[in-house]
């Protein structure tokens, strides 16, 4: 299916100004590490509307608006979001995440993408804040609007940019993904990489694909929780089960394309002997029947493909080489690791192991690594060191972010809360996190900075199925609208 980046239905949602703002930005590509074009894009806007703008060397930008008259006096209000997105597609997908933009389509309430994420995490706040600034009826104090690059990689622009400019010590940060539901805190995180040496031999057999697919996936962050199987680990139980019974070398190992996205396919390359290649296949169903029925609630689709190739004579890990491999993937943690004794029903401490590809040289991986006790973020670290010293490897750590502390005393929660009472006739609910928001990086750039974290019902975000809730859309849109009338 060839992506054309452009929508195949006729905008008319409400409301418009935001979802005109969506449509331009989905039709601009902008995965983590391909800001550029998306940043350039906020630049042009600002200077169209003649509003002040600062656009620093990793393509962050920051837009102001001054006040509306008789709103000169109040304080003023940051929106916060990030432009980059986690770019995932279904498998037959023809799109160049570097230079396609998304097709949309409207399915009943929602927003979707074909075949690939939407981008709603985090676009949405982009829209939201492009429509206010670009609506003269709106009245509100001095707007501040801060829009970060690679959130989705561990955080890295809201780490580098200056907020020096900035007045405001009140953030509304539009990031997070159930309406009424208003976060307070939020785990801290890095991301790991490990590499382990390898070596290979020349061996002789019949080649085979073996892929782990049909997995749900999810974020790593907020449904970790959810039990969903990793593509990556589950291949490391395959191949231990196949290697208890038959000789086998590995040819390749590719699986997951983000670390922060639970991995959904995982595919070996693998050499059997031809005499071995019925047991090989009954081994494979016997082991799938056993995926199927544990993962029967969480990822009911779980199927393992294999497709044979001709018999060949390639090169393949040596005995050694494969062993480490195989150990690595059926010891690594992985998971939800720690509950937190603070707040029932909060994971406190978890791992995804994102990211894995065999090379000429080395098995690599990359794990988000999360934790809301920065203690145990850093002994799940050691952890990770350690298994990779013991096989002869090393990890690297990158997008190293601290966790975002509850404030006991925050006169903006109030104050929306307020708001979303008279609006909805019901109280919100202010909760905690395990996946990472950019508030703790930036409550540390502004002193006494009081923020909460808020945003429509958006699904299944960094995976293809993620949708987002038009409806849902409209009623954030009215509580901002409200929030800021209300601050004069």
């Amino acid at each position: 299916m060839k992506n054309t980046g452009k929508l195949n239905f006729d905008l008319n949602l409400e409301p418009k100004k935001v979802f005109y703002y969506f449509e331009q930005l989905a039709a601009i590509p902008h995965g983590s590490g391909n800001t550029k074009q998306i940043s350039d894009y906020l630049v042009t806007f600002a200077k169209e509307h003649g509003l002040t703008y600062y656009q620093d060397e990793w393509n962050n930008v920051v837009i102001i608006q001054e006040a509306s008259a008789g709103y000169e006096d109040a304080e003023p209000v940051i929106l916060q979001g990030h432009m980059d997105m986690v770019c995932e597609k279904e498998s037959g997908v023809d799109i160049d995440f570097e230079k396609d933009g998304l097709t949309l389509y409207v399915d009943g309430d929602f927003l979707k993408a074909e075949g690939t994420t939407l981008g709603g995490d985090d676009g949405i706040a982009v829209a939201y804040a492009l429509a206010i600034l670009d609506s003269p009826e709106i009245v509100h104090p001095r707007l501040e609007v801060v829009i970060t690059v690679d959130e989705e990689i561990g955080m890295l622009g809201a780490q580098e940019i200056d907020l020096s400019m900035l007045k405001g010590h009140k953030m509304l940060n539009i990031d997070s993904d159930v309406e009424g539901h208003f976060l307070t805190s939020c785990a801290g995180g890095m991301t790991v990489g490990t590499t382990i040496p390898v070596t290979y031999i020349n061996q002789t057999g019949t080649a085979v694909e073996v892929t782990i697919t049909g997995l749900a996936g999810g974020h790593s962050g907020s449904e970790i929780d959810k039990e969903h199987a990793n593509a990556n680990i589950v291949m490391g139980r395959l191949l231990k089960y196949l290697t208890d019974r038959m000789e086998l070398g590995i040819r390749s190992l590719k699986g997951g394309l983000k670390d922060n996205a639970i991995p959904r396919e995982c595919t070996a390359g693998l050499l059997i002997p031809e005499e071995e290649k019925a047991e090989f296949y009954t081994y494979l169903r016997d082991l799938e029947g056993l995926l199927q029925k544990e993962y029967a609630v969480s990822d009911g689709e779980i199927r393992i493909v294999a497709e044979e190739k001709a018999e060949e004579k390639c090169s393949v890990l040596s005995y050694s080489s494969m062993t480490k491999v195989i150990f690595y993937l059926r010891n690594v943690p992985n998971g939800v690791q720690n509950k937190s004794m603070v707040m029932p029903g909060l994971v406190e401490t978890s791992l995804n192991l994102g990211i894995m590809e065999l090379d000429g040289e080395c098995l690599r991986l990359t794990s988000s690594v999360r934790s809301s006790v920065s203690s145990r973020k850093e002994d799940l670290r050691n952890k990770l060191e350690y298994l990779a010293e013991f096989l002869g490897g090393e990890i690297s750590v990158s997008g190293d972010y601290p966790a975002w502390e509850y404030c006991a005393d925050s006169a903006l929660r109030t104050d929306i809360s307020a708001a979303y009472e008279e609006l909805f006739g019901e109280k919100p609910v202010f909760e905690a996190i395990h996946a990472g928001l950019e508030c703790g990086i930036l409550s540390g750039k502004i002193k006494d900075l009081d923020c909460v974290s808020f945003g429509p019902d958006n699904y299944d975000i960094h995976t293809p199925r993620e949708r987002l809730s038009i409806s849902s859309t409209e009623r954030v849109w009215r509580l901002l609208v409200e929030f800021l009338k209300r601050c004069k």
